[in-house]
C-alpha cells in the first residue's frame, strides 16, 4: 500500500499524510510530481488517493496524469480521498469513473471539507478560527474513516449514482469547462513582481518562467493556486482581480 497525492496549498497532502499515518504508519506516501511515485504505484496493490476538487471536477494535471500512466492501474484497489472548499458531490466519484476505465476498483471515498484556497476571491473566506476548526473537524473524520478501513468497512461517501448528479447539477454542469483543459487566465502584475522565482519553482506545470527578471506565464495553469498563494508580492491572480487573502494549510494547523 502507497499514498498518492496530488496537492495545490497542502490540503490534501496532510489530508494523506494524516489519513496514513492512522492507519498504518509505515505506509509512504508520494506526490504524483515525485520521479519514484510511477515505480511505487507499479510495486503497490493499494492506493490512498488524495486530491482537491474544483468545480466537481479532479484538476487538469490529476487527470493527465492517470490517463499518461493508464497501464498502471490494472487491478489496483484504490481509497479516493477529495478535498474541497464547500461541496463536491461526488469528489471521490469522479477519480471511480476515471479509474475504472483503466481497471482499477474504488473501494471507498472520504470527502473533506477544508480552508478555501482560492485566494483572490472573497467568496467561501472565513476568519481563521473558522478554518482552524474545519482542520479540526477534518481530522475527526479522516480518524474515523480510517478505522472503518482497517475494519474492512471502508466509508463510501461520494461515490454512488444520486452523488453523481449532485455533483454534475451542483457544479460540473455549469463550471466543468474550467478545468477541461489548462487555463490561460493567470494574471501577473510585472509592476509588483520583484523576480524572485518561488513561483517559478513551485509551479507543477512549469507553466511560469523568469524572463528580464520578471515571472510571465505560458497558458498551461492547471488552478492549483501555489503561485498566488505563495507569492511575496501577491503579484499573481486567477479568478479574481486582487488577492483577497493567501491561505497555505500550515496557517490553520495549530
Amino acid at each position: 500500500m502507497i499514498g498518492l497525492y496530488f496537492s495545490g496549498t497542502g490540503n490534501s497532502k496532510w489530508a494523506l499524510n494524516t489519513f496514513c499515518s492512522e492507519y498504518d504508519s509505515s505506509v509512504k506516501t508520494y506526490s504524483i510530481e515525485d520521479n519514484n511515485a510511477i515505480k511505487e504505484i507499479e510495486n503497490s496493490d493499494t492506493i490512498i488517493f488524495a486530491y482537491p476538487i474544483y468545480f466537481s471536477s479532479l484538476p487538469k494535471i490529476l487527470k493527465d496524469f492517470i490517463i499518461l500512466n493508464k497501464d498502471l492501474w490494472k487491478d489496483k484497489k484504490v481509497f479516493a480521498i477529495a478535498t474541497m472548499g464547500l461541496f463536491s458531490g461526488d469528489g471521490a466519484g469522479c477519480l471511480k469513473r476515471l479509474l475504472k476505465k483503466y481497471g482499477a476498483k474504488t473501494i471507498g471515498g472520504l470527502h473533506l471539507k477544508m480552508p478555501d484556497s482560492i485566494g483572490d476571491e472573497k467568496v467561501l473566506k472565513r476568519p481563521i478560527e473558522k478554518n482552524k476548526l474545519l482542520i479540526k473537524n477534518a481530522e475527526e473524520k479522516i480518524k474515523k474513516s480510517a478505522e472503518k478501513l482497517k475494519k474492512g468497512k471502508p466509508t463510501k461517501k461520494g461515490l454512488n449514482f444520486l452523488n453523481h448528479l449532485i455533483g454534475l447539477f451542483g457544479q460540473r454542469l455549469w463550471f466543468g469547462h474550467k478545468t477541461k483543459n489548462y487555463s490561460n487566465k493567470l494574471k501577473i502584475n510585472t509592476d509588483t513582481c520583484i523576480g524572485c522565482g518561488k513561483c517559478v519553482r513551485l509551479c507543477p506545470m512549469n507553466n511560469i518562467v523568469l524572463e528580464n527578471n520578471k515571472a510571465t506565464q505560458n497558458n498551461k495553469c492547471t488552478m492549483c493556486y501555489r503561485c498566488i498563494n505563495n507569492c511575496p508580492k501577491q503579484s499573481i491572480t486567477l479568478l479574481g482581480k486582487k488577492v483577497v487573502e493567501q491561505c497555505t494549510i500550515e496557517k490553520y494547523i495549530d
